[in-house]
């Protein structure tokens, strides 16, 4: 991992650039901040830490009682009273020398996260799937606000906004303090946020929601006494990072911490087999213009190529008068792209009484023109049982993809079956699961398409290594009339067995997914305007692909907006 620069170039770079990372910290899980001074909890190390967010200089506050602290999680800092939360207990004490930890309320599940406003305390508890509001003078319950995702979420207090964050969902929510409504929703650029908090810039005035996250890292260990002399092993991780982001009302959509990718595909022309063709295109799918993807420019690699467009897809077209195979050519494509984490907040009322679908989304995009095995007995007894009697355009898709998740397991194989296959098996690629979504979605009359191909590896940290993704990925748009074109993981949020799954990537999509080929081959071979089927000759006996990600820079949402 690269390190961040030197401090003494640090006042001439954005702030933007700067992640903070306590010195000792095995796994932060609540922070805040009073002053310029940042405080952290070490769950593990039982450390209560006080962080310089310049230089990472740690002291450790609790040195005489850091047992009280060992399993504690939210924290939060009213005056000069510190507050946190450890198992089923709420504590507090004065926040000077002498930490002598006092309890303050007990729950009947685990505690999680706690803020503290004037008179007033709140604390989260997945457990009980609830924001309980206690009084801080009397220590009664006022009433309690509903969580809006499913994992461990902390929790602080901005105003009349509470702000959680959620390890599973991979989420930062904005509620409105009074009566828990939630405003609107942003996904985080790393996974597994474990504590966030507000931090007021003096110089700028600009509040800045910083976001600590904790992980566990896999790394290669030298042991002279093993044979061979190494063997694999995991280390705790965890840092703290400004998120940025920019909630859209009118069009209804959150972008969060974009990143400057330059991406690049290439085929390395080796055939397998001889082989002889003649006026060949190659069809190659380029990065698409989307509301969280921007292409800033393009390049051919090794080839020259034309660019075309096709059902309104930008396609990159190489063309060969021969090719045989005794032939050798590196040719493709190179983009540096924008990407941005994007969250759409539509809810449940936005599914109700949909405008009529367009016509030409019904000719193509509701019916089997990809092998989706429509007309099998079992998709389309699938296809019924999944909504019900749901009639909720939303609903209903939410519905379907919980069907899907609930009888397919992730497996990985050598080649992607039709959806009754899968669906009888019971096991699915990204790939299998996604014709099963899409096989569901269009026999309920839900317009779905695919899209992909490839994530970036998910290390926004390591900036100009060259990064290469372990294997291609597709996931699924549904189209919401009157809107347009929402996203949906295929396999992704399938984590738990049996549920409950997160929402994070329901009508949301990661920086790190490059998007193309929206509805149309992402790569085909064509002679004279017809594709060459793949029992006569397929690209991968023909070519081996490279591709290659690089993290340039990190970007501000609120930056692009101003554009």
């Amino acid at each position: 991992m690269i390190p961040d620069p030197p401090l003494s170039v640090l006042p001439h770079l954005p702030k933007k650039s700067r992640t903070i990372r306590p010195i000792a910290a095995a796994i932060i899980r609540g922070i805040t901040f009073q002053g310029d001074k940042l405080y952290a909890l070490d769950s593990t190390n039982g450390y209560l830490l006080q962080i310089d967010p310049i230089t990472d200089n740690t002291t450790i506050l609790n040195h005489h009682c850091w047992q009280d602290f060992v399993g504690a999680t939210g924290l939060a800092i009213a005056g000069d009273t510190l507050w946190f939360t450890r198992n089923e207990d709420v504590y507090f004490c004065t926040l000077n020398e002498e930490i002598k930890p006092q309890r303050f309320i007990s729950l009947h599940h685990p505690a999680n996260g706690i803020a503290v406003l004037d008179s007033t305390v709140y604390i989260t508890s997945m457990r009980d799937g609830c924001i309980f509001i206690f009084s801080r003078e009397t220590r009664r319950e006022i009433t309690r606000l509903y969580l809006p995702g499913i994992g461990i979420e902390n929790i602080t207090v901005k105003g009349e906004e509470l702000w959680l964050c959620d390890d599973d969902e991979q989420s930062v929510y904005c509620l409105d303090r009074a009566t828990g409504e939630l405003k609107f929703s942003v996904l985080t650029p790393f996974e597994n946020p474990t504590g966030l908090a507000f931090h007021q810039d003096k110089t700028t005035g600009e509040e800045i929601l910083y976001v600590a996250y904790a992980y566990e890292e896999p790394y290669i260990r030298d042991n002279p006494n093993a044979n061979p002399n190494y063997e694999l092993q995991y280390r705790d991780r965890t840092f703290i990072h400004p998120l940025y982001f920019h909630y859209n009302p009118a069009e209804k959509y959150a972008r969060s911490n974009g990143f400057l990718l330059e991406m690049s595909y290439t085929e390395e022309l080796s055939p397998l087999d001889p082989v002889e063709l003649e006026d060949l295109e190659w069809r190659i799918a380029l990065p698409a213009e989307t509301q969280r993807q921007k292409v800033r420019q393009v390049e051919p690699i090794g080839l020259p190529f034309e660019e075309r467009i096709i059902d309104g897809q930008h396609i990159a077209v190489f063309k060969f008068e021969k090719l045989n195979s005794e032939q050798r050519y590196i040719f493709g494509w190179k983009a540096v792209l924008e990407v941005w984490g994007i969250k759409y907040q539509f809810g449940p009322q936005d599914g109700e009484n949909v405008p009529e679908m367009p016509s030409e989304y019904c000719d193509r995009y509701l019916v089997d023109n990809d092998n989706l095995a429509m007309d099998k007995e079992n998709i389309q007894r699938a296809a019924k049982d999944a909504i019900a009697d749901e009639t909720n355009v939303l609903r209903k898709m939410y519905n379907i993809r919980n069907y899907v998740y609930d009888r397919l397991s992730y497996g990985i194989k050598p080649h992607i079956d039709t959806p009754d296959v899968a669906l009888a098996r019971g096991i699915g690629s990204c790939g299998e699961y996604l014709g099963v979504l899409l096989a569901l979605a269009r026999l309920n009359g839900i317009a779905s398409r695919t899209v992909g191909r490839y994530k970036c590896p998910p290390k926004p940290l390591e900036k100009f290594i060259p990064l290469e993704p372990d294997f291609n990925h597709v996931w699924m748009e549904f189209f919401l009339p009157g809107f347009g074109w929402l996203p949906m993981e295929s396999n992704p949020d399938d984590i738990n067995e049996g549920g409950p799954y997160p929402t994070r990537f329901f009508m949301g999509l990661a920086w790190y997914h490059a998007e193309m080929a929206k509805g149309v081959p992402f790569e085909k071979l064509y002679i004279q305007d017809a594709p060459i089927p793949k029992e006569k000759v397929s690209i991968g006996e023909l070519a081996i692909n490279h591709v290659r990600f690089t993290i340039l820079d990190e970007l501000d949402p609120n930056d692009f907006t101003k554009k």
